[in-house]
C-alpha cells in the first residue's frame, strides 16, 4: 500500500510507538486522525510533526463506546476518507501474580487492551471496506504468544487481540482490506508510567543494561509501517520477539522456561 495522500487513525498518537507512527506516516505524505486519551501528549505530537504536515487529533478512551462510535465521523469530515487503523495503545498490568491481581484491574486490561480494539475495529470497519485498498493493523505484543511472569493478565488480552486479528485476516481474504497483526518485543516506550505501574527490582545497571536491548520507538514505528506497506499477515517487532517466536514453534515449554527464569525475578519470594 503506498501511503501517500491517504487518511489513517493511529491510536496511542500521543506517546511512544503510537507517536513515531504518526510521525512516520506524515513524512511519508499520509494525513493522520491522532488518537490518545491525553490531549497534551497528542499537542506535543502535532508539535514535533514537519511544517505542513495534516495530523487531527483526537482526545477519547477507546473504552468510551459512545466516542468511539462517533469518532469515524469526525475524521472523514476533517479528512474526507479513511484509508487505515493501527490500533497501538494499550496498557500493562502490575507486576504481581494472577492469583494477586483483583478482578477490577483485569477487567481494566481486557477493557482498554481488547474490547478497545474490539470497537474501534467496528466503528471503522465498514469505512475501510468501502476504500479501493485499506489497511488494519493491531498490535499485539511478545507476551501474546509466551507467557511472561507477572503479566498473565496483560498478556491474555493481547493473545486476545492476536487470535482477533488474525480471524479477521481469514475472513478479510479477497477483500480491500489488508489485516496486520504486530507482536513487538522490548520496546523502549514509558508504558509503565502511561499504566500507572512500576517495574520492581530493576535497579539503574538493570535499566541501562535493559535499555541497550530494546528496540527504540522510531525503529519499532518504522517496522510497523514497512509491514503495513507490504500487507503483511505478522509483523515482529526486535530480535526478541523474532527468536522468542521461532523458540516458541519449536520448544514451547522451554521457551516459557527462559522467559520465567528470566523475569522471574520481578515478583520476589512466594
Amino acid at each position: 500500500m503506498d501511503v501517500r495522500g491517504k487518511t489513517f487513525v493511529v491510536t496511542g498518537g500521543g506517546n511512544g510507538i503510537g507517536r513515531e507512527i504518526v510521525l512516520g506516516l506524515v513524512r511519508r505524505g499520509a494525513e493522520v486522525a491522532a488518537v490518545d486519551l491525553d490531549a497534551a501528549k497528542l499537542a506535543q505530537t502535532v508539535a514535533l510533526a514537519p511544517p505542513g504536515a495534516r495530523i487531527s487529533v483526537h482526545a477519547l478512551d477507546v473504552t468510551d463506546a459512545v466516542a468511539v462510535d462517533a469518532l469515524p465521523a469526525q475524521v472523514i469530515a476533517q479528512h474526507g476518507q479513511v484509508d487505515g487503523l493501527l490500533n497501538v495503545a494499550g496498557i500493562i498490568q502490575r507486576f504481581v501474580r494472577f492469583g494477586e491481581l483483583p478482578r477490577a484491574e483485569v477487567e481494566r486490561m481486557m477493557n482498554v487492551n481488547f474490547w478497545g480494539v474490539v470497537g474501534m475495529v467496528q466503528a471503522f470497519l465498514p469505512h475501510l471496506l468501502e476504500r479501493p485498498a485499506a489497511s488494519l493493523v493491531n498490535v499485539s505484543s511478545m507476551g501474546g504468544f509466551i507467557p511472561v511472569p507477572g503479566q498473565t493478565a496483560y498478556g491474555a488480552s493481547k493473545a486476545a487481540v492476536k487470535l482477533l486479528t488474525e480471524g479477521l485476516r481469514a475472513e478479510l481474504r479477497g477483500s480491500p482490506v489488508a489485516v496486520t497483526v504486530v507482536f513487538p518485543g522490548a520496546v523502549g516506550t514509558n508504558i509503565t508510567a502511561n499504566s500507572g505501574v512500576t517495574t520492581p527490582g530493576a535497579g539503574t545497571r538493570d535499566q541501562a543494561a535493559a535499555a541497550a536491548r530494546t528496540t527504540s520507538p522510531a525503529d519499532a514505528a518504522e517496522t510497523i509501517i514497512r509491514g503495513m506497506e507490504r500487507g503483511s499477515y505478522r509483523v515482529f517487532v526486535g530480535r526478541d520477539a523474532k527468536g522468542l517466536d521461532a523458540l516458541t514453534r519449536l520448544a514451547p515449554e522451554r521457551a516459557m522456561d527462559l522467559i520465567a527464569e528470566k523475569m522471574g525475578h520481578l515478583l520476589g519470594p512466594r
